[in-house]
């Protein structure tokens, strides 16, 4: 008759997706019955002989079943019953016409003030002047209406050239980075018109072609645009 040598051996439970450890799991010898938990840290201490097979079994995680072939450490690796998908963060970006478009619902006074009305009425006298209309051209309510629908409209074209004329797209084309490309972005900002009826092909050559002039003076720095200056005359 041959008595099979029992010892004590320490193990490792590992999560084999993410490689890291594994606490509270449940481990069993099934040819002795003897189970224990292993801690925190995943490791564990249990008493086996050549051939034993040890069960381990967790919450979230499919059971894994190895055999004792004298192994100075029992490696566990368990696979989880579903996949673990790491907590991402996403921003939306709005379009340029999006925000646009909810400028427009938040100013909408601004916008009625601004918009062209018919100077003429008709009333039960017959066609007149409007004197609400010959009022609202003059008030100082609808000039302020009228300059700040110019500014939305502004920042709408400059979001509709941010959204195409892109840091990534200038790199990838012409392959600067860093202070260079704010520079050429600075350069060669391309025209709202331009960039609102160009193909993405036409935009492409439109960099390339400038990028031909920037290397021939790749510090040079042109002047800011003056900013537009509204002047109200008074009579």
């Amino acid at each position: 008759m041959t008595v099979a040598q029992t010892k004590t051996v320490q193990g490792i439970v590992l999560d084999k997706g993410t490689n890291q450890r594994v606490g509270k799991a449940f481990i069993k010898n099934d040819d002795t019955k003897e189970n224990t938990f292993n801690n925190a840290r995943g490791e564990f201490e249990i008493g086996v002989s050549l051939g034993d097979l040890i069960i381990t079994s967790k919450e979230e995680y499919v059971a894994d079943t190895i055999k004792y072939t004298g192994q100075q450490v029992l490696m566990v690796y368990l696979d989880r019953t579903s996949i673990y998908i790491p907590e991402v963060r996403v921003v939306a970006r709005q379009s340029p016409e999006e925000v646009f478009r909810r400028r427009q619902e938040e100013y909408n006074k601004a916008y009625k003030l601004a918009a062209p009305r018919d100077v003429f009425s008709q009333g039960a006298t017959g066609a007149g002047v409007s004197i609400d209309m010959l009022y609202g051209l003059f008030s100082k309510e609808r000039k302020n209406a009228k300059r700040f629908t110019r500014f939305v409209q502004r920042e709408y074209e400059e979001d509709v050239i941010d959204s195409k004329f892109t840091r990534d797209l200038v790199s990838n084309v012409t392959g600067l980075t860093g202070d260079q490309l704010g520079i050429f972005m600075s350069n060669y900002r391309p025209s709202y018109y331009f960039v609102s009826v160009a193909s993405p092909y036409e935009l492409t050559t439109y960099i390339k072609s400038k990028y031909e002039i920037f290397k021939l003076n790749p510090n040079l720095r042109f002047l800011p645009k003056l900013p537009e200056i509204d002047l109200e005359v008074n009579n």
